[in-house]
């Protein structure tokens, strides 16, 4: 029995670590989190202080019966979870479940999964930090205050079944505030003009800017085909020319949402699936005959880099690009994000001299496109600034004048490498560079075209789950560990659908509960409340404060809140809202109320008048299926299906119920042949068939089986028939 047993998150890092301390060292997993406040009641003791009462979870309590005879058998026992709060929170129930003593546990903490980091580590061990502890449990039980009394009152005001939190209920908010920002938006119409101009050397592209020295406002087609007709008549005349030499800084490295929202941007990963694959490659990777993690703690907000690591970039860079893209010393990055709360380094590889080429017959393709750009944007930190020559033409016609805008990349520096995305691609550096032929001032040019297009001004965007995670961040709500948790709640509880423009849409039941809780809890959803939260927990965790004032200070108010809403507030005025539509059978009012599909319109006399319909956005897409499968037989009777919606979504039900119940559910063609009978495949939400399965079907059979190939993840097709994995090129 080794001496020495260290205790770890996961068992991929187990497996990890313990190749690298050998014989003497046994590495276990406790798979997580052990412990938890107690579900049978709040589990806090709000009259003792808010003490909390945790209990061993229910799937853990093997784990913590072998983890307990396993120190029993060791001389040595090390703590070695994750080094943020949530980390440093398990190791501490660890060592209170296991019987350890705190005070004298060795508590160990490494950024990156490498032996030499390992190593380090072991010779460096410490105490478990109870403020960085008292943090994580103050998190926990403000959490479950405002979820545990919350989430009752919605139940009898709003909707059984429903809860709330603190942290994703401000994220909610700032979905359905976007959505009124969109509602309320009106657009305004205005023109776009400019001509196609050549000179001497060549043509080019000038854009309306003044006219009569003011900037250019054309609201209208009257106005836009004056500013036509004018131009048209004009001598264009080369006024001006500006040419100014300018410079480019790299991006800072990766920090959590910055990573998060360029692998959406690049990648098209959602922020769930961004975190899932870093930690895959944080935990460790087989790669050749090495096995270890490659890059350094995906949960951070620092942009730091290890003096250690630095060193050797320049001689990397210099033997992949040159030495005119090196730096003589490193480019240090002091930003920090709002609120930022953790000692790590930035998201880096632990080791540069991997390049993505060097381990591509290693990694799957969703791990070697994240481990890409985390290389790239690395390496970019560290490389020369890019050199530009910008030019600016001023054009004078008349009233008018129009400008041309280019620039030449002189030296591409780190843009050689990497250019961070932008979430608007009219942004976006354009793959060739907008050059200009050479040209004098006074020169006059010869009018090709003058182009006028018709635009409106459009409505603030929808967020995405990047851009979500960017205006979160910017507010000071959540943590690093907190972004991809906060967006999978909202959404998994039916709050926000994320569409196929992959846009967060706030659902109906998202609205009714945000707007509740506006209204009657509004410091809960308050971005600066909530904001001022996080500063309070980073004060705990650097040992600032204690943490039962602060939870005190949220609570009693809070509590007395609760009390007042119990009583004042009625489910009708939450949940109804008038409109001008008039039952069908009584002729009084109907009103919109909220069922478990979501809204419908009920008449107002209700239970007297039962009379209840689709809202007219529902029942005109009840509509469109019913005339889309008007040809469907019952497989019983030979009646007529119809479609109806169930808590699932639509299906089809027997026009002839009670008498008979048959119903099916819809099916969809998807063009696909069935490899086997060569009938379309279609979509249900069924079990049976004799070729089935979870995931989208692609057009072309397997080249090897002529089997069916299915979407197995993003950017790889699979064979459902002789398991064969193709990569294929993202579509754009």
């Amino acid at each position: 029995m080794p001496k020495n047993l260290v205790i770890v998150e996961s068992p991929a890092k187990a497996k990890t670590i313990e190749k690298y301390l050998g014989k003497d060292y046994q590495v276990e997993s406790s798979y997580g989190h052990i412990r938890d406040l107690v579900k049978k009641d709040m589990g806090i003791d709000v009259e003792n202080n808010f003490e909390p009462k945790y209990a061993i979870s229910t799937d853990k309590r093997e784990v913590v019966k072998k983890l307990k005879s396993l120190v029993k058998k060791s001389e040595t026992v090390w703590l070695a979870s994750d080094e943020d709060r949530e980390g440093e929170a398990i190791a501490w129930h660890l060592a209170e479940a296991l019987g350890l003593n705190a005070a004298t546990t060795n508590r160990i903490v490494f950024h990156e999964i490498t032996k030499s980091a390992i190593e380090r580590a072991i010779q460096n061990p410490r105490k478990i930090d109870k403020n960085l502890v008292d943090a994580q449990q103050a998190r926990r039980i403000l959490d479950r205050l405002v979820g545990y009394e919350l989430s009752p009152v919605l139940w009898k005001k709003v909707k059984a079944g429903l809860s709330a939190g603190r942290v994703q209920s401000v994220a909610v908010r700032l979905i359905v505030d976007r959505e009124r920002e969109i509602e309320a938006f009106k657009p305004e119409e205005y023109w776009k003009i400019d001509t196609d101009l050549k000179v001497e050397k060549g043509t080019f592209n000038a854009e309306l800017n003044k006219i009569k020295g003011k900037k250019a406002e054309v609201g209208n087609k009257k106005a836009a085909d004056k500013v036509v007709k004018d131009l048209r008549a004009a001598e264009h005349v080369i006024e001006k020319i500006t040419k100014k030499k300018s410079t480019r800084k790299p991006s800072a490295p990766f920090i959590t949402s910055t990573l998060q929202q360029e692998a959406s941007r690049k990648l098209g990963f959602s922020v769930k699936q961004t975190m899932m694959v870093a930690q895959q490659l944080y935990e460790g990777v087989e790669h050749g005959k090495e096995y270890g993690g490659l890059i350094t703690y995906m949960r951070t907000d620092s942009y730091n880099l290890s003096k250690e690591f630095l060193k050797d970039v320049p001689k990397i860079v210099t033997q992949i690009f040159g030495k005119e893209y090196a730096l003589d010393k490193p480019r240090l990055f002091s930003k920090k994000a709002k609120g930022a709360q953790e000692a790590h380094e930035a998201i880096r590889p632990t080791d540069l001299s991997k390049t993505p080429d060097d381990l591509k017959d290693h990694l799957d393709p969703r791990q070697l496109k994240l481990y890409k750009i985390i290389w790239e944007r690395t390496i970019a930190c560290q490389m020369a600034e890019a050199e530009l020559d910008m030019t600016t033409i001023l054009v004078k016609a008349g009233d008018y004048e129009l400008t041309a805008k280019g620039q030449i990349i002189r030296k591409p520096g780190f843009m050689k490498v990497y250019v961070e995305g932008t979430d608007n691609p009219e942004e976006a550096l354009s793959d060739k560079d907008k050059l200009l032929p050479e040209m004098t001032e006074g020169e006059v040019c010869d009018l090709k075209k003058v182009n006028a297009e018709q635009k409106f001004t459009q409505p603030p965007a929808r967020y995405t789950e990047a851009s979500l995670v960017k205006k979160m961040e910017s507010e000071g709500i959540g943590r690093p560990s907190t972004y991809a948790p906060t967006i999978s709640t909202i959404v998994n509880r039916g709050y926000v659908e994320k569409k196929q423009d992959k846009k967060l849409h706030p659902m109906d039941i998202g609205t009714i509960v945000n707007d509740f809780l506006v209204k009657h809890f509004d410091n809960v959803v308050d971005y600066k409340f909530t904001a001022n939260m996080e500063e309070q927990l980073d004060d705990i965790a650097d040992g600032k404060i204690e943490w039962q004032p602060i939870v005190e200070k949220f609570f009693t108010p809070f509590e007395k809140n609760i009390e007042v809403k119990k009583k004042e507030v009625k489910k009708e005025d939450v949940i109804t809202d008038t409109t001008d539509e008039k039952c069908d059978k009584c002729k009084a009012d109907m009103m919109v109320k909220l069922g478990r599909n979501g809204k419908f319109l009920s008449c107002s006399k209700y239970p007297e008048c039962k009379n209840a319909k689709p809202m007219k956005e529902d029942e005109e897409r009840e509509k469109k299926l019913q005339e889309q499968f008007k040809d469907e037989k019952c497989d019983k009777c030979k009646s007529q299906m119809i479609v109806k919606n169930g808590r699932f979504g639509e299906f089809l039900a027997c026009s002839d119920y009670p008498k008979c119940k048959s119903t099916r559910p819809l099916a969809h063609a998807l063009n696909v042949k069935c490899p086997e009978c060569k009938k379309d495949i279609v979509e249900k939400r069924t079990k049976r068939g004799k070729v089935a399965t979870w995931k989208k079907p692609v057009e072309k059979p397997c080249p090897d089986c002529k089997g069916l190939q299915v979407e197995h993840k993003k950017g790889v097709i699979k064979c459902e028939g002789c398991d064969k994995e193709t990569e294929v090129e993202d579509e754009e």
